[in-house]
C-alpha cells in the first residue's frame, strides 16, 4: 500500500532555488516518483532543471499555459522534447487553445487541465465575472477539456467524487490542495487531507509545503505514506 502510494504522490518542488530543489530531489527521490516543477522554480532556474531533474525522476510541468493556441502548441512541443511527462494548461483558455496543446503532445506527453485553482473560492469567481458556483465551473471546463482530447484535470479535492460521478475514468485526477491533519492550512481554501483525496478517488496528490518546508522533509513524506496507508 505505501508503494502504490508512493507511486501517487508527487512532490512539490515550490522553492526559489535550483540548488534547494535537487537537494530535496537527492533526499526524496526513493520515496516518490514524480516532482513538480511549478512557476517559481522555471522562472529560477530555467528550464535546464526540467533536464537536471529528469535524470532521478519523473516530471510533472505546472505552468498552467494559457496563451494563443498557437504558442501553447510551440510550448508543448518544447516540453515534450525535454522528456517532461505531464504538464497543465488553463482550459479557460477555450477549445482551440486546448486542441492545440493536445495535438502537439501526440501522446508523449500527458496535458492536463487546470479548472479552478484551490485557492479560488466563489468571491474570486464572482470577482473574474463567473456567475455560477465553483462545482458548476469545475464540471463546464473539464468537461470541455474532455471533449477536445486532454488527459487528465487538476481540481480541488472536494470536486474529486462529482468529476468521477459526470465522467467516469476517462481522465486522470490530480489532485493540489492536500494538507496532512498536522499541517496549516495556509493559503489553500478547498483543501483535504492525503488519506481523504485518495478515499474520494483521486488518481494523484500535489503535496508542497507540508514537505518542501518541514525541517525534516524525509520524515515528512514518510509520516504522509504512513497516514495514507492507515
Amino acid at each position: 500500500m505505501t508503494k502504490s502510494a508512493a507511486n501517487k504522490i508527487i512532490v512539490a518542488l515550490d522553492v526559489p532555488s535550483e540548488k534547494e530543489a535537487l537537494q530535496l530531489v537527492n533526499d526524496l527521490h526513493s520515496n516518490v516518483e514524480i516532482f513538480k516543477v511549478g512557476l517559481q522554480l522555471y522562472t529560477a532556474a530555467g528550464p535546464g532543471i526540467v533536464g537536471g531533474i529528469s535524470l532521478l525522476s519523473r516530471i510533472f510541468l505546472d505552468l498552467k499555459l494559457h496563451d494563443i493556441p498557437n504558442t501553447v502548441g510551440k510550448a508543448v512541443e518544447s516540453a515534450a522534447t525535454r522528456g517532461v511527462e505531464m504538464l497543465t494548461i488553463h482550459l479557460s483558455g477555450g477549445s482551440e487553445m486546448i486542441r492545440a496543446a493536445t495535438t502537439a503532445a501526440k501522446g508523449n506527453t500527458l496535458i492536463l487541465g487546470v479548472t479552478v485553482l484551490t485557492s479560488s473560492n466563489e468571491q474570486t469567481l464572482r470577482e473574474t465575472g463567473i456567475s455560477g458556483t465553483i462545482d458548476d465551473q469545475v464540471l463546464k471546463l473539464a468537461t470541455l477539456g474532455v471533449e477536445n482530447g486532454i488527459d487528465g484535470v487538476v481540481a480541488s479535492p472536494h470536486e474529486i467524487k462529482m468529476l468521477r460521478a459526470e465522467l467516469g475514468n476517462k481522465i486522470k485526477i490530480v489532485v493540489p490542495g492536500i494538507r496532512p491533519s498536522w499541517s496549516a492550512a495556509g493559503d489553500q481554501k478547498r483543501f483535504m487531507t492525503p488519506g481523504e483525496a485518495f478515499e474520494a478517488g483521486a488518481d494523484y496528490l500535489v503535496i508542497g509545503r507540508p514537505i518542501t518546508a518541514h525541517k525534516n522533509p524525509r520524515e515528512a513524506l514518510e509520516r504522509i505514506l504512513e497516514e495514507v496507508s492507515g
